[in-house]
């Protein structure tokens, strides 16, 4: 079945709730210390292939991988390949960039099994809980989620 999807050529202080349901500060900590400085080596270091990373699927503008610090059974990130440091600092002209990250985590979340639903996050700035600074979007699913989330 053609699912749409290109198949990859290479292979603190507060307290937060986790996967399971246990607080620690481990993400906001994280968050604390990120500083807003572009793409953070890591994520650079996935999108030329210096860093292995499960990736799913990419084309031209982006790459779906798994994310290494799991939240949920299910849990891709889409980055850009462009270097966006975070949703609010996005342009006009990234608009139709925006839309192909959006309809790529929906065919990225159908292949990958969530058919009975699954959430989208994006996080922006430390009270946001963003700790990288390249824009990426989190795929979770596989359980039943919260809400609120945080």
């Amino acid at each position: 079945m053609d699912d749409g999807l290109h198949r990859p050529r290479h292979r603190g202080r507060h307290r937060v709730r986790g996967a399971a349901g246990v607080t620690d500060g481990n993400e906001v900590a994280k968050a604390q210390k990120a500083a807003p400085r572009g793409a953070a080596p890591t994520v650079s270091w996935i999108l030329d292939r210096s860093l292995p990373a499960g990736v799913l699927y990419e084309d031209q503008q982006c790459l779906v991988f798994r994310d290494a610090a799991t939240q949920a059974p299910v849990h891709f990130l889409v980055i850009p390949e462009k270097p966006i440091p975070c949703i609010s600092q996005v342009e006009e002209e990234d608009r139709k960039l925006l839309g192909h990250l959006l309809l790529v985590a929906k065919k990225t979340a159908k292949a990958g099994g969530l058919g009975d639903g699954y959430r989208f996050v994006i996080n922006d700035g430390e009270l946001g809980l963003q700790s990288v600074y390249h824009l990426h979007i989190h795929i979770l699913g596989g359980r039943q989620l919260q809400w609120p989330p945080g």
